[in-house]
């Protein structure tokens, strides 16, 4: 999703089995508790002021707590946060509460850095599970606990060149289009010869989680490559690029209006539809975005990217540091602020899906354009968790590559059986 897949910060979180034992961070007697922060936006799209949200929760979270001091360190950059947090934690100067990003929550929680919240949620009258999005919340969970709460989503959703559309006599898809859909459309439209294409960056991850399968088992255990629904998706992808005529499709070729079809970042789509941005990105030619099409044993979901908040396993203030985590994730004024702040959807319903909200946020929208309430409702409720076990990434690597290998056929199954054979004994090794 994003380029900055920590390299020394996993490295330096590796080394806190070996730390974990040492006290706590201290304090002077003072109520001051901390909490860790990025600056900017994780979703790379632009932010005006990147620290409103948590300002405006800090006001309300001191107002109700007399005495009490929320303070953060400003400016630490999106790219450089994992490993400014992975080190205040081996010296044990980690914030009390600190925000968690995807790609950083499992090894956090296997190295014992993160608090189990699920005592506290059990014990606290006050949070109620019903009032989130069950995928948002299920971001959070790593072994059936709950080790951290959502703050703001962002699912893939596919962008729709509506002007190269038009020329070619096609009419824009529903939400509820099907693979078959998607197919029809980007054969009719592309013309190698003059530079137009259906799809761009469509990967068979992309087919596999709207056609109802998984790769990997829950706990990271199983892999699943050589199973029907994989396969689909794979084969799926493979028709869409042989489309193409062995022309690799670029960013560029999009950029430029020659590409009808695109999945990304529910962010991109907030942050450069509406006037004046769209003018600065995107405005060779009119789009809108719609859900993912489905597969023909599944739906039209996609990946949801939470970014969450976890409370530190070792801060002397646990009541004060999950009292701001709850404020943070739950609390409507401070949710409706990502509406102006930020470019993700709230996990909570009843902020993602208000009328009066969607209808303020799409006024600059050409054409009326927007997400409908129910639109919304399916994507963020059906949309699909990918398990982040410490192997994934390596798992992952192996899976590409066999993808990449294979044709189809029976020979290509037999293969895709003996990766997933292989994938399954590095998955079994402690």
């Amino acid at each position: 999703m994003r380029g900055h897949m920590w390299k020394r910060a996993e490295a330096v979180l590796l080394a806190l089995a070996l730390c974990l034992g040492l006290t706590g961070c201290g304090g002077s007697g003072d109520t001051v508790i901390t909490i860790g922060v990025y600056a900017g936006s994780y979703w790379d799209t632009p932010n005006g002021d990147c620290y409103q949200i948590l300002d405006h929760a800090i006001a309300l979270f001191e107002a109700d707590h007399p005495g009490v001091q929320v303070k953060y360190v400003s400016g630490i950059p999106t790219d450089a946060y994992s490993e400014w947090l992975a080190e205040q934690i081996l010296k044990g100067t980690e914030p009390d509460l600190y925000f968690v990003l995807p790609e950083d929550f499992d090894l956090l929680v296997s190295s014992g850095a993160l608090a189990n919240l699920d005592e506290r949620i059990a014990g606290d009258p006050e949070f109620d599970a019903s009032l989130y999005y069950e995928p948002c919340l299920r971001s959070g969970q790593a072994n059936g606990s709950q080790y951290a709460l959502p703050h703001e989503s962002v699912p893939t959703i596919m962008f729709v060149n509506k002007t190269l559309l038009e020329d070619n006599g096609i009419e824009m898809p529903d939400n509820d289009w099907t693979w078959d859909d998607f197919y029809d459309i980007c054969a009719r439209i592309t013309d190698v010869d003059s530079r137009r294409f259906g799809v761009y960056d469509y990967t068979w991850l992309n087919a596999l989680y709207s056609n109802g399968a998984a790769l990997f088992s829950e706990d990271g255990r199983s892999c699943y490559l050589a199973d029907e629904g994989v396969q689909q998706a794979v084969q799926f992808a493979r028709r869409l690029n042989e489309l193409n005529g062995g022309y690799t499709v670029s960013g560029r070729d999009f950029d430029m209006g020659r590409v009808a079809f695109r999945p990304f970042l529910y962010s991109e789509y907030r942050a450069y539809q509406p006037y004046p941005w769209r003018l600065k990105k995107y405005s060779a030619f009119q789009w809108d975005c719609i859900s993912m099409p489905a597969g023909p044993s599944g739906s039209n979901v996609s990946e949801l990217h939470t970014m969450m908040l976890g409370v530190n396993a070792r801060t002397r203030h646990g009541e004060l540091a999950w009292d701001l985590c709850k404020l943070l994730s739950m609390d409507e004024s401070v949710q409706k602020e990502l509406y102006a702040y930020s470019h993700g959807i709230s996990p909570l319903p009843s902020i993602a899906e208000d009328g009066g909200l969607l209808a303020q946020l799409h006024q600059d929208v050409p054409e009326g354009g927007g997400f409908s309430p129910e639109v919304i409702h399916h994507i963020m409720s059906s949309a699909v968790v990918v398990p982040r076990f410490g192997a994934y990434s390596q798992a992952m690597i192996m899976a590409e590559s066999a993808v990449q290998e294979t044709a189809g056929g029976q020979a290509g199954q037999s293969r895709m059986l003996t990766a997933q054979r292989e994938i399954n004994v590095f998955l079994s090794k402690p």
